[in-house]
């Protein structure tokens, strides 16, 4: 994540009963700390899903056999 903190003041129009939910799930104590949590939160699991697939991809690049035992994934 950025070491440099720059706020910039923004105007935009949420929907309030998603806004307040979210605000309940996070714990948060105002609107504005309720988007940083969700903000940080999208950020976080990008982070967590490109370093899943990096490690995905560098498997299957293995030349691993998978075995379906499950017959879930497509031929």
């Amino acid at each position: 994540m950025n070491t440099v903190i720059e706020k910039k003041r923004k105007h935009v129009i949420l929907t309030q009963s998603k806004l307040s939910l979210a605000k309940k799930i996070l714990g948060a104590r105002t609107e504005t700390e309720t988007i940083e949590k969700a903000l940080d939160s999208i950020i976080s699991e990008a982070e967590k899903n490109k370093i899943v697939f990096e490690a995905t991809e560098k498997l299957l690049k293995s030349g691993v056999k998978v075995i379906d035992v499950f017959g879930n994934l497509e031929n």
